[in-house]
């Protein structure tokens, strides 16, 4: 997400500080796992409780957003790893052809919620289907408006004084996932209090419209040769 879009760069970030040591760096990593761990344990929640959710109202809106909940879920994973490897070599950068070949994978996962919702809300629509309100979508959706701008600017912050390009990718998809689940909460609430069904469909056009603007980052992050930004910064 570009600066003017009103989203967190993850581009310009400013160098690690020349008097940072490396056991403050190794400590910098050490946050960052912390956080990204809570990242996988609050995506897993959200991806299960959004399908189940979805699967029981007829919402599109709900399985779309499980669907990018679990995308997410392998990013984190991802991060996670890049990070074990950098703390664990301390003067080697990670594997960034491993990195690359990740991102690579959840990349095409989201190209692949696109088509595969986007198809089955047109029949599901035009077959005259009308999604039910879901409390429980409700609430996941109000929670992770809360809990994903904490994520976001914690990965981003330690990202920023690190210097570690894979968990300011993941701030910028945290904030996505905001986004998402803000337009989710807006579609849920309004079906639940005036039973207008079709604003599910709506959310999850907008939801779909979402998934495709990180496909087209993640399409140009794969593209950059990030070289050794790649890396956590622990040299």
């Amino acid at each position: 997400m570009s600066p003017s879009d009103g989203g967190p760069a993850i581009r310009e970030l400013p160098k690690s500080s020349p008097e940072l040591t490396l056991d403050s760096r190794l400590r910098l990593i050490r946050n960052g796992l912390l956080v990204e761990y809570a990242s996988l344990a609050w995506m897993a929640v959200e991806c299960v409780v959004s399908v189940y959710a979805g699967v029981a109202a007829l919402s599109l809106a709900l399985l779309a957003f499980g669907g990018d909940s679990f995308v997410e879920l392998l990013s984190s994973f991802t991060v996670v790893q890049h990070l074990n490897s950098s703390l664990r070599r301390r003067e080697a950068p990670a594997d960034h052809v491993e990195n690359k070949r990740a991102e690579g994978v959840t990349g095409l996962l989201l190209v692949s919620l696109i088509p595969t919702i986007g198809l089955t809300a047109v029949y599901s629509f035009l077959s005259g289907l009308r999604p039910e309100s879901s409390q429980l979508g409700i609430l996941v959706a109000a929670a992770a408006v809360v809990i994903m701008p904490i994520l976001w600017y914690k990965k981003r912050s330690i990202g920023a004084a690190s210097h570690c390009l894979p968990l300011t990718i993941d701030a910028s998809e945290s904030s996505t996932c905001f986004f998402m689940s803000a337009a989710l909460l807006v579609g849920l609430v309004v079906n639940w209090i005036t039973g207008i069904w079709w604003t599910d469909y709506a959310a999850t056009l907008g939801i779909l419209g979402l998934v495709g603007r990180e496909v087209v980052k993640s399409i140009r992050e794969i593209r950059q040769d990030v070289g050794a930004s790649g890396a956590c910064g622990l040299t």
